[in-house]
C-alpha cells in the first residue's frame, strides 16, 4: 500500500510511456495491413482473362505472395497486441509481466511484417524488371533492407530491455554476484 502511494507518479508516467510508444507503432502497423491487403489484389504483371495472376506458376510469384501473406498476419496481430496495450487498464500488475510482454510481441511482429513487405517489394520488382532492366534489381534489392536495418538498430535497446524483463529473470529474483579475488 505505501508502495503505491509513494510510487503514483510513476505510474502515470509508465502510463504515459506505454501510450507513447503503442501509438505510433500502431500507425506503422495499420499502414503495413492496408499495404499488404492491397498488394495481393494488385498482383504484379496483372491478371487473365479468368482472374488469375499471370505469373501465377513462377516461383518469384510465390515469393511474393508467401511474404505478403505473412506482413498482412503479422501486421494484423502487431495492430492488435499494440491496441490491446492502449485499451489496458494498466494495473500496476500489468507492468510487472503482462504489458512488456504485449510490447515485445507487438515490436517483434512488427519487424517481421516490415521485414515481409520488403521481401514481397522485392519480388515483385525481380518479376517486374527481370526481362528489361535485370541490373537494377538486386541493389534496389539491397537497398530495400535499409528500413529493416534501420528498425532494428533504432528498436534494438527497447526490445532487449523488454524481452529481459518480460521473459528473463525478472526484479524479484535474487541476483548472484561474482566475487572477484
Amino acid at each position: 500500500m505505501v508502495f503505491t502511494i509513494e510510487h503514483k507518479d510513476l505510474l502515470i508516467e509508465a502510463q504515459q510511456w506505454m501510450k507513447n510508444t503503442s501509438s505510433p507503432a500502431t500507425v506503422v502497423a495499420a499502414l503495413l495491413v492496408t499495404m499488404a491487403f492491397a498488394a495481393i489484389f494488385t498482383a504484379p504483371g496483372g491478371n487473365n482473362d479468368g482472374g488469375k495472376p499471370l505469373f501465377l506458376n513462377e516461383t518469384v510469384f510465390i515469393i511474393f505472395a508467401i511474404s505478403d501473406a505473412i506482413a498482412l498476419f503479422s501486421s494484423s496481430t502487431s495492430v492488435l497486441v499494440f491496441l490491446s496495450v492502449l485499451n489496458s487498464g494498466f494495473a500496476e500488475e500489468d507492468f510487472l509481466y503482462a504489458l512488456p510482454k504485449r510490447l515485445t510481441i507487438g515490436l517483434i511482429s512488427l519487424f517481421i511484417s516490415l521485414a515481409s513487405i520488403m521481401v514481397a517489394f522485392s519480388a515483385t520488382l525481380a518479376l517486374m524488371l527481370r526481362d528489361k532492366i535485370q541490373w537494377i534489381a538486386a541493389p534496389v534489392t539491397l537497398l530495400a533492407g535499409v528500413p529493416m536495418t534501420l528498425f532494428l538498430l533504432l528498436q534494438y535497446p527497447l526490445l532487449v530491455e523488454m524481452v529481459r524483463f518480460a521473459y528473463g529473470r525478472g526484479i524479484f529474483y535474487k541476483q548472484n554476484h561474482l566475487l572477484l579475488h
